[in-house]
Order: C-alpha cells, then structure tokens, then sequence
C-alpha cells in the first residue's frame, strides 16, 4: 500500500535508525501505546487516549478536542507532544487522542477503504463519548500533526456538519481541494516550518533516503490559499510578524465566518511548535516562540459549528 511504504521511510527519519531496524524498534514502541478505551467501529476494534479536566461538570456543554498522532506514533505521543491536557485542564475541555491502525499505524488519507472506516471511527467515537459526557456539539474540533493534521483535513471534508474547526502542523499533504466537495466552508489554522524535511515547506519531493515512494506535497502557502478558496474568502491576506522567528498569514470575509489562518515558522522542522521537541537531527528545530496549542484553541474558541 503506498501510504504505507510513504510511512516506513518517515519513520526511518524521526527515529533516526536503517530501516532493517525499524520492526524491532516498532515492537517496542507498541509497548509506549497507552489507551484508555476502545470501540468497534467498521467491525474493527479501536483505540483512543481520554483526558476529563478534574473541572468537568456533567450539566455544562464541554467542548472536545481530537487530536490525532503522526503517522508511526502514537496517542500517548501526541499528548505529550502537543500538550493539550495542560490547557484542557485551565479550560475545561476534554481531550481525546485516537489511534489509527496497522503496523506502524496510520491515517487513511489517501482515498480509499481505509479512509471511509477512519472518518466512520472518529464519527463513533464522538457518538460515543457524547453518551457518556455532556459535549457540545458546536463546539468539537480535530487537529494533528503530520498524518495526523492529514486526517483533520479529510475530517474537514466528511464531517464538516460535525468538526467546527480544525487545525494542522506539518501536515500540507497531496489529497486534492478538488476531492473536497459538498462540505461547508471549516475554518483551518495551519502551522508549518520552512525547514522542514519531511514535508517541505516549498512542496515537492523527498530524497530516496527519506522516502522511496516520493509523495508529490503541494507548497504550504498554495495549499492554504486553497483552502481560503474553498472557504470563499474575498481580498489578500494579512500579514504579521508575531515573533522573530514566526509569521501569521490571515484570511478573512469568508464565507459562514471560516477563516484560514497559516503560522509560518522560520527555520521550523517536522514539530509541534511549543510542544515537546522531537529529535531535532532528524525533524529539525522546535520553535518556543509561540504555542500552537495555545493558538489552536483560540481560534477554536472563536469558531463554533454554525448552521449553513
């Protein structure tokens, strides 16, 4: 399958290892997956990492948040890399981290079989966490970093009459705009380093090193004009420095309020600014100049789900 092989040669980059190396290591690695429950969904088991602030209160709407993990990873990863709890637990929202599948797992975001069960599993799982606690269903969002933000984007397609917003790190990917068709606009926050080497920032391709499939990115500020043309947003840009280091590009007057909003980070690698640094010889830098954590929930909190 070639998402698969596209994931083999970037694992072989975040680890840093040959890639005759990289089933032993996935074994141990799939001893790092913590899962705090599971569903089946499409007739198949599914896992997902649950975080309820100690605040939570049964008779007030919470909002919720999915945050999905990088292709090879995990959802214990993603938590501590994007360290939501932290701000779920000052704001009061719950947090889940969903697993995708195989070995090394993914999300389906090429078209396909794969993709419809993995929007069917996060329609579940909203379905069945809303059994459970009181979540507001205008206010549930889904981000990720790499794959992960991927799948946000493929969320933003099938689901948009359940996803208020999402947000995507390092994520640019080569589903087209196209493809995208008869959902509302959904507000996107985008978040991408210029020295990124797994999904460069000027689009193109990996070197055989890196990946032997060669996925073909789209450029990052192309990608989220895109975007912004899905959403019907009218006029240029706006352009601000936010940090040395950090650019924020804006799109507004779009249509139903679904602005596109894209962080450009200098000199940023494969990594969730912010979060938890992964190997920086292998993904490049982590910038602390801004949170994208805290910015995602920002621009979620000023983008509930509205009627068409």
């Amino acid at each position: 399958m070639k998402i698969r092989k596209v994931v083999i040669g970037v694992l072989a980059v975040v680890i840093g290892v040959p890639a005759v190396l990289i089933l032993v290591l996935l074994v141990t690695l799939a001893a790092l997956n913590r899962t705090s429950g599971s569903i089946v969904s499409s007739g198949e088991k599914r896992e997902y990492l649950l975080h309820v602030p100690q605040s939570y209160d049964r008779t007030r709407p919470t909002p919720l948040i999915i945050s999905m993990h990088a292709a090879a990873l995990w959802p214990a990863n993603q938590m501590n890399t994007s360290r939501w709890n932290q701000l779920a637990d000052k704001n009061g929202f719950i947090v889940v981290y969903p697993s995708g599948t195989g070995f090394p797992r993914i999300w389906h975001v090429d078209d396909g079989p794969g993709l419809e069960a993995d929007v069917r599993f996060i329609s579940d799982l909203i379905d069945t966490l809303a059994a459970t606690y009181n979540i507001d269903p205008r206010r549930i969002y889904a981000d990720g970093l790499s794959n992960g933000g991927g799948m946000a984007f493929v969320l933003s397609c099938k689901l948009s009459e359940r996803i208020a917003a999402v947000g995507t790190v390092a994520a640019a990917q080569t589903l087209p705009f196209d493809w995208c068709k008869e959902s509302r606009p959904v507000p996107v926050i985008v978040f991408h380093g210029t020295a990124d080497p797994i999904v460069p920032y000027g689009g193109g391709t990996l070197g055989d090193r890196f990946n032997p499939v060669k996925p073909n990115f789209p450029p990052v500020r192309e990608w989220t004009a895109s975007w912004a043309r899905k959403n019907l947003c009218r006029g240029d840009p706006t352009a601000s420095a936010v940090a040395p280091d950090v650019e924020r590009i804006e799109y507004t007057d779009c249509a139903q309020g679904a602005g596109v909003v894209l962080y450009t980070v200098k000199g940023g690698g494969h990594s969730w600014p912010g979060g938890k640094p992964l190997p920086e010889w292998h993904v490049g830098p982590t910038s602390n100049s801004i949170s994208a954590t805290g910015e995602m929930w920002t621009f979620f909190r000023g983008h509930p789900l509205t009627p068409p």
